[in-house]
């Protein structure tokens, strides 16, 4: 028997607070919580409940009666359907301190650990156009906008090239105007979209695995560097003409890659990139220090907020000059590199080898000798015998994937016992649960929140760890 889907519509309920996962927080007159995206605090709405939980009631605005008087126009046309910055309408400032209390919550109300009071979430320069990379996904059946009648539309009509849409892994919505990265982005996108309509490129259908256009990624630098990565699912005859009029409409393209892509998913990590023109990589500098940027490379997607992440781990590490350190998930080495003047030693650890392979070429090129780099799984490298060999370090820096460290890795750092920890994340649930594996011998100088991507409810944070006494 089907279950009878929810359909309750709550009136004039009053937004209380910004929640978890972007969401805003209400109660109902009988005192539910009821979360509710897109909802700035002091609005009054109609909320449409679509999940019913024990503990709380999940829903979409139905009617906004009376907008708070701290809500903003958005400013994107695609805002509340594309899945990103779902923060448009709350003031910056708000933004920041959701941030932080979203730290707290993590740590102190849920994790329960002692921490002193943690900083005001430290704001990014630019709040538009601040990453320097994006994927946009091409697709045959685009996401199709309730004012469009889907029988009118032709084949052309139905493509898109844009952003998944929401939990739907085949829904793209086509865009317009992104306001994520600085141009060529925006122009770059628009054109490979006409150009493979008018010569007849079949776009990819994700869910049949079919079709030939599959993706684009850019690439951009503050030096104004542009790399373009599109990617096929098969070779076909008109694809050098793709690329080369690519190029020719845009010669600011330094680095123009393909990619043949027949697996069902868009991941490039196991692929092969082709240089077409241009240069293998385009280049970052931080404080006189270059970093090679390849097409699979990883570096931090804000570039200039990036920089003042790694001033705060920097300083939390608080080095005097004599100091072995390891910088545990060191990507291509860029904390590394940007902490090694004031280390004796550097010790680098990542999954990834072409990552690896970047970070020791960047400290050849930068001149540095005191930072070696080692690839494979954190918990296999990061063993006793391994610290025996490099040294036992006084501080360490770690930066790891949302899903925290491995109870392996905590283990061996709690018995390698260095004298301070700077622990990075991009995730504070993940990094509270580690924290708390290492309260017993670790206390909490100082926590920094950093915001990388402004309107959304995306936070970095930064912890500063003392061994105790």
């Amino acid at each position: 028997m089907a279950r009878k889907k929810t359909d309750i519509l709550l009136e004039d309920i009053t937004i209380e607070a910004v929640a978890a996962e972007g969401k805003a927080i209400a109660h109902t007159p009988d005192s539910q919580v009821v979360f509710v995206p897109f909802a700035v605090p002091g609005d009054v709405v109609d909320i449409r409940v679509y999940k019913k939980k024990k503990n709380y009631l999940e829903g979409v605005i139905a009617a906004l009666k009376k907008p708070s008087p701290d809500r903003l126009e958005p400013f994107c046309s695609h805002f509340g359907i594309c899945g990103g910055c779902k923060w448009q309408p709350l003031p910056y400032p708000l933004q920041l301190e959701a941030k932080r209390r979203q730290v707290y919550d993590q740590l102190v109300r849920i994790g329960h650990l002692e921490v002193p009071e943690i900083l005001p979430t430290l704001p990014s320069e630019r709040t538009v156009f601040y990453r320097n990379k994006l994927e946009f996904t091409a697709s045959d059946k685009r996401w199709i906008l309730p004012e469009e009648d889907p029988e009118g539309l032709s084949d052309a009509q139905r493509c898109g090239l844009g952003f998944h849409v929401g939990k739907f892994f085949d829904k793209v919505l086509d865009l317009d105007r992104c306001y994520l990265q600085p141009e060529p982005s925006n122009a770059i996108r628009l054109f490979a979209k006409k150009y493979a309509i008018e010569h007849s490129i079949p776009f990819y259908d994700i869910r049949e695995n079919k079709g030939i256009f599959r993706t684009i990624f850019v690439r951009t630098t503050e030096s104004g560097a542009t790399m373009v990565i599109v990617c096929f699912a098969e070779e076909f005859k008109g694809r050098e003409a793709f690329l080369d009029a690519l190029a020719e409409a845009f010669p600011q393209i330094s680095s123009l890659y393909y990619i043949i892509n027949s697996k069902k998913n868009d991941s490039i990590s196991d692929q092969t990139c082709v240089l077409y023109k241009g240069d293998e990589a385009i280049y970052e500098e931080m404080e006189g220090l270059r970093f090679k940027i390849g097409p699979k490379s990883f570096y931090q997607t804000n570039t200039l907020q990036a920089y003042n992440l790694y001033k705060v781990a920097r300083e939390f590490a608080d080095l005097k000059g004599d100091e072995v350190v390891y910088d545990l998930y060191t990507g291509t080495g860029t904390i590394a590199q940007f902490v090694s003047r004031k280390a004796r030693k550097v010790v680098g650890i990542e999954y990834v080898p072409e990552a690896i392979e970047d970070a020791r070429l960047n400290a050849k090129c930068n001149g540095i000798d005191n930072c070696t780099f080692y690839a494979g799984d954190m918990k296999d490298v990061l063993t006793p015998s391994f610290i025996a060999r490099n040294g036992v370090p006084d501080v360490m820096i770690v930066d790891p994937p949302r899903a925290g460290m491995h109870p392996d890795v905590v283990k061996v750092i709690m018995e390698a016992a260095p004298e301070r920890i700077v622990y990075v994340s991009c995730n504070p649930a993940s990094q509270a649960r580690d924290l708390a594996a290492m309260s017993e011998k670790y206390e909490i100088l100082a926590v920094q929140p950093v915001d990388m991507f402004p309107h959304t409810q995306h936070v970095e944070n930064v912890c500063k760890l003392r061994l105790k006494a």
